[in-house]
């Protein structure tokens, strides 16, 4: 049978070469300290998932690990060790779970299959650079402060949220919904909102240059100190609350406003087809700063 004392007291050694506590590496790898604890007194065992990444946390190669696997094994090989385990992963579920989490200063760069894993949670200074995060449930989530940069949350759904000054730079949001949510001071800069739904909540002071627009709705909104360029095609604002909205060498196609008023917006050296701008002459909107779009 494995020795999965010698095992433990590799895990303990690379640890403490790297000088993070059982907490530590506990957090990241998502699960608790009494497991760190657990594999290094010999009582159990990770993964081979947990394992992979586990080296790439304690900076070592998973052979740092295997030598002494390969060394006690007696009628398994390491490669047939790995095989097996990971027929067993297949059928069983993992269990990590960052839901009703308080998490600060933590870096989950790179993370996959968040999914529902990550509601009623609390994050601070965190990063998510290049993370997909596709098919994400937020739900009752206060996010403050944290990098996204380059990852893909589309098909997501963000709900009762707080999200204030954290960097969406370069992510997918397609398909996305944000409901009943506030969002303040976040940069989206270069990211794509195609499909993007955001109704019944807050849209303010929030940096959204070279941002993709298409077929993007804006529902029930406060929107606030936003500055729109480039072109928006095929987008909705219905029973919003304009104050500080500017649309500068901005370019609007089939994009309708269902408003009353139209008065705390700002048109500077915009184009628009017909349509769009009739929709803004009987919102009562400015419209000195447009021209019409020619065929």
């Amino acid at each position: 049978m494995l020795n999965t004392k010698l095992i433990g007291n590799k895990i303990a050694e690379a640890r403490k070469k790297t000088n993070i506590s059982q907490a530590q590496l506990a957090q990241r790898l998502f699960i608790s300290s009494q497991a760190v604890g657990k594999w290094e007194r010999g009582e159990s065992m990770p993964d081979i998932i947990t394992f992979n990444r586990m080296a790439e946390i304690l900076a070592v190669d998973l052979n740092y690990f295997s030598e002494n696997i390969q060394s006690t094994v007696t009628e398994m090989s390491t490669t047939e060790l790995v095989v097996k385990q990971s027929t067993e992963l297949q059928t069983k579920k993992l269990k990590w779970d960052m839901s009703r989490g308080n998490w600060v200063d933590a870096d989950f760069s790179g993370l996959k299959n968040l999914h529902e894993k990550f509601s009623s949670s609390n994050m601070k200074n965190c990063k998510f650079i290049g993370s997909d995060l596709s098919q994400l449930l937020l739900k009752s989530n206060n996010v403050d402060s944290c990098n996204f940069s380059d990852s893909d949350i589309s098909n997501s759904h963000i709900q009762s949220s707080n999200l204030a000054n954290n960097i969406f730079k370069n992510c997918s949001l397609k398909e996305t919904e944000f409901l009943g949510s506030y969002i303040y001071g976040c940069d989206f800069t270069d990211a794509d909102f195609t499909g993007v739904v955001i109704k019944t909540g807050g849209f303010e002071k929030n940096t959204i240059a070279n941002a993709v627009w298409n077929r993007s709705s804006f529902i029930g909104m406060a929107i606030a100190d936003i500055v729109f360029n480039g072109t928006l095609e095929d987008c909705y604002f219905e029973n919003c609350a304009f104050k500080k909205l500017t649309f500068q060498n901005s370019t609007l196609i089939n994009t309708f406003f269902k408003n009353k008023n139209l008065k705390g917006i700002q048109f500077i050296d915009c184009k628009s087809d017909r349509m769009t701008y009739e929709f803004l002459k009987n919102g009562k909107a400015n419209l000195s700063g447009i021209t019409l779009l020619t065929d």
